[in-house]
């Protein structure tokens, strides 16, 4: 079990980070600058991170037994972009 959270934990940070490379660096390169080329790879890196988070998070709610509300509130913070730090902290051991 400790080693699913452990995933789990790296998985939210890695994904939270891509999320704010994306929109932080990648988006203003490609829309300000026209160099498109990062969003393509931080995309596609982020789009990987973000299924994985998903799946982990309803793996998680078995093994932790989340209620059916804080499964939402988990997958609801992998669209802000410091939710997943926020779900880390709240309702992770």
């Amino acid at each position: 079990m400790k080693n699913a959270i452990k995933s789990f934990k790296v998985i939210s940070v890695l994904e939270a980070i891509s999320f704010l490379v994306l929109l932080g660096i990648a988006m203003p390169l490609k829309y300000i600058w026209d160099m498109p080329d990062m969003v393509k790879h931080v995309g596609m890196a982020h789009g990987l991170l973000f299924i994985l988070y998903i799946v982990m998070a309803i793996y998680m709610s078995t093994l932790l037994k989340w209620s059916g509300k804080t499964l939402l509130i988990v997958i609801f913070c992998s669209v802000l972009p410091f939710g997943p730090f926020y779900a880390d902290k709240k309702y992770l051991p």
